[in-house]
């Protein structure tokens, strides 16, 4: 094995003048090369077909003269159900196949016969605004960027405790908890108070015996020992005796739902002020349906808590710590192990209940399960306050385009599809169309009837190695076509990434490819590495699997993804997509609360493990019927995703589901491998989505590095308002609207303006666009950043977005 890290030699091919490459471009010969021993190289024991054309092209790139990009065609052989030529073709430039909207599947629109809308989509990061939506239908949006105060109880004083009052329950703490209780709920806190806390060997204790002097000599004097975590003296007389234990003391008091973290803080404050400590407060997790949060109050040491010889806190009771995460042009997944270094914790710690848009502004709750780390803490941490000022972290923005606000306690923790969807605000520049009513009537079938509920682009990457192609190589178990795409080199990436991989295709020098390989390019990396601890490549599958599952089963799922996609197109051009047909697909029970758009595959019945872990069972499906076809909408019709558990369409659509999975070397009926993270169950995806709150406006402008939109961040700092002209020179569609789980803004963005969304086709409409003459005509903080995001969307082409 080589191991030899000399940098490869730059040489004059990338760096000739302007007019010399422009001068090789019409004479570059296409060459295949096998590599081979004779390379010059000690060969590695490597067992994978590393032939290839590699391509000369001029752009920027570190390609060797005289080699081409391999043009082989790597599209799933079902391409050809999807009435398109089974070789793609390429580009005028020569520049490789780019994948587009048909190649995976996409192809149809709910609204037909409408005009074509031209327009930029993503130009700035601000042009595309996401905002969680939360279990309680709450949008999340930045309220707060100051650092947070606890809301902490403190521990009881040993000393002497003064008592306000000699009464039990003076008028004064009626008068301080009214504002925050219901009549019923204050008498309930003040009988609870005056019954006295419950203990083993009495039901009640009274208070009123306690309680009658003006001074008692410690706090814990008036509670039972079985509280305090002492021993009475029979206790110590011997072991022989009954012992006085702790029982569970449910009786709590619920406050009004209080939406106001202030509010709540004052809550903990006055409970605490006025039954020094001998009451706890804690929040309670929100509630479905709900605003704001319940403040619980019971008598300390009643909860989880009990024994303890200290009052417990309030966070004592909130294992968690949420906040609010606004990131800008950053991968949630990188976001988080971002975080995850700067508190210190490991990564698993901090969940969220989704994946958002990486090239857009989004706005999402994040879950840490905080050990004895404060709020106060993260605030600290994350803001990197030992080296930033209290102005700078006021009065900038957050770094690396991160922000964390709004931190509290939480007794509850997030989990992935714990939201109801997302709401967006999009900006699409430079709309060209035939008038303002045909704009509108575009957005009002998009409000009232729907769109396509396909997969986005962000599902399948970009460039000549389509993600879905790997994930049908894993699907057929054949590892060493999935190693050689994924390693393969490729146009339009950075001049170190294709270093990297030149260095492992035609030098066959490992070392130096691992050396080159920047870490962030993730699945190549570990693929080596694995090589490099291995000595050789003779085990493939055991190289794959070094790569983070949630990486590997991207491929897979995407492959799942085509499928779908392709068999939908075909189902709504054979039949339409005004209503259900017979052999379609639906939910035996309608969904009473939310839009679910994808859901897990069905089962008979409730398995023993799924009634004691208290998981709900999957919902099982029917194929619809002449008798019963009427009673649903299309809104109610599923597609499955292949799998081992689903069913298929009935009739001809079903059978052409399953010539799909055929073609392409798959058996429709049997889903499960050897390797278990391939087999695959399956699930069920609604074929329409019908978007809520959908409003839109149109606006003018002359600068397109001028913001049309504001962040939560910038609103609260002050920074870049958005700024229209009533007289300028091109025109901007703003839409916002609100989408459940798993449904792709760009797909509605599609319905619009019937404009392919794949990543070439939108860059190109950015180049090429009017307004680019004008950039920086009205002068901005953030002059350049449109060149700087399109730059980034080229270098980042195979970045999938993860749901």
């Amino acid at each position: 094995m080589s191991t030899s890290h000399e940098q490869p030699d730059r040489g004059s091919s990338n760096k000739r003048p302007r007019d010399e490459e422009e001068s090789l471009d019409d004479e570059r010969p296409l060459q295949r090369v096998k590599l081979d021993e004779d390379a010059g190289q000690e060969p590695l024991q490597n067992d994978v077909d590393i032939t290839m054309t590699i391509d000369t092209s001029p752009r920027g790139s570190v390609t060797p003269p005289g080699f081409t990009f391999n043009q082989e065609n790597l599209l799933p052989p079902s391409r050809k159900f999807l009435g398109l030529p089974p070789a793609p073709e390429l580009p005028p430039d020569g520049f490789m196949h780019r994948t587009l909207e048909v190649d995976v599947g996409i192809s149809q629109y709910i609204g037909t016969g409408l005009s074509q809308i031209n327009g930029i989509i993503k130009q700035r990061f601000t042009d595309f605004m996401v905002y969680e939506i939360d279990m309680t239908h709450n949008v999340v949006h930045i309220k707060s960027i100051e650092r947070p105060t606890a809301t902490l109880v403190a521990a009881p004083s040993p000393t002497a405790t003064m008592v306000e009052s000699a009464e039990p329950w003076p008028p004064a703490f009626t008068e301080a908890l009214a504002p925050f209780f219901s009549e019923s709920g204050l008498n309930t806190l003040k009988n609870m108070y005056l019954e006295g806390p419950k203990t083993a060997t009495e039901e009640v204790l009274p208070v009123l015996a306690t309680t009658t002097s003006t001074t008692v000599s410690s706090s814990t004097d008036i509670l039972p020992t079985e509280f305090v975590g002492g021993k009475t003296p029979r206790q110590k007389q011997g072991k022989g005796k009954a012992k006085a234990k702790p029982i569970e003391d449910k009786r709590k008091a619920l406050s009004e739902l209080i939406d106001s973290k202030e509010q709540r803080f004052q809550l903990h404050k006055v409970v605490r002020d006025l039954f020094k400590s001998k009451l706890e407060t804690f929040t309670e997790g929100v509630q479905p349906g709900e605003i704001g949060a319940r403040i619980v109050i019971k008598w300390a040491g009643s909860g989880p808590n009990k024994g303890s010889r200290r009052a417990p806190s309030d966070r004592d009771h909130q294992p968690y710590i949420h906040f609010t995460l606004q990131k800008t042009n950053r991968d949630t997944s990188d976001v988080l192990a971002y975080l995850a270094r700067m508190l210190k914790v490991d990564g698993r710690s901090l969940t969220t209940a989704g994946t958002k848009d990486k090239r857009a502004v989004t706005c999402q709750r994040v879950c840490l399960k905080r050990g004895r780390m404060t709020v106060e803490e993260v605030w600290d941490k994350v803001n990197q306050s030992g080296r930033r000022t209290q102005d700078q972290i006021m009065q900038e923005r957050g770094e690396r385009g991160i922000r964390v606000a709004d931190i509290d306690y939480r007794k509850g923790h997030l989990q992935l599809g714990m939201l109801k969807g997302n709401e967006f605000l999009i900006t699409l520049r430079n709309v060209k169309a035939p008038s303002t009513e045909a704009i509108n009537q575009s957005m009002e079938v998009l409000k009232t009837k729907g769109f396509v509920n396909y997969y986005g682009m962000q599902r399948f990457g970009t460039a000549s190695i389509p993600t879905h192609a790997i994930g049908l190589a894993l699907l057929r178990s054949d590892w060493a076509k999935a190693i050689d795409m994924i390693l393969r080199p490729r146009p339009g990436e950075t001049p170190e990434i294709q270093e990297a991989r030149l260095a492992w295709a035609v030098e066959k020098n490992l070392d130096k490819a691992l050396q080159l390989m920047p870490r962030r390019v993730v699945a190549e990396r570990c693929i080596l590495e694995s090589f490099q601890r291995m000595g050789n490549t003779r085990n493939m599958l055991g190289a794959l699997s070094t790569i983070p599952r949630n990486l590997r089963m991207m491929y897979v799922h995407a492959y799942q993804s085509y499928v779908w996609n392709a068999v939908v197109s075909e189902r709504i051009r054979r039949y339409g997509h005004e209503k259900p047909i017979v052999g379609d697909i639906v939910y035996e029970e309608k969904l009473t609360d939310g839009d679910q758009s994808e859901a897990s595959s069905p089962g008979a019945a409730p398995s023993k493990k799924q009634k004691s872990s208290g998981k709900k069972p999957p919902r099982q499906v029917k194929v619809l019927t002449e008798d019963d076809v009427n009673q649903y909408t299309i809104y109610d019709v599923l597609m499955p995703l292949p799998g081992t558990d689903v069913a298929y369409p009935g009739g001809e659509l079903g059978e052409l589901y399953r010539q799909f999975l055929k073609e392409d070397g798959l058996n429709p009926s049997d889903f499960n491998r050897k390797q278990r993270e391939y087999s695959l169950a399956g699930s069920y995806r609604k074929i329409v989505h019908l978007p809520k709150l959908v409003s839109w406006s149109l606006l003018r402008y002359t600068d397109p590095e001028l913001p049309l939109a504001q962040s939560d961040e910038d609103r609260i700092l002050g920074i870049e308002p958005p700024q229209t002209e009533e007289s300028g020179k091109f025109l901007a569609l703003q839409i916002r609207l609100q989408l459940g789980t798993a449904s792709y803004a760009t797909m509605a963005l599609r319905e619009i303006t019937k404009v392919d969304t794949s990543t070439h086709v939108q860059t190109l409409l950015t180049v090429t666009s009017e307004d680019q003459e004008y950039k920086g005509a009205g002068g901005t903080e953030m002059e350049g950043v449109a060149g700087s995001e399109l730059m980034n969307e080229v270098e980042e082409a195979e970045a999938v977005a993860l749901e």
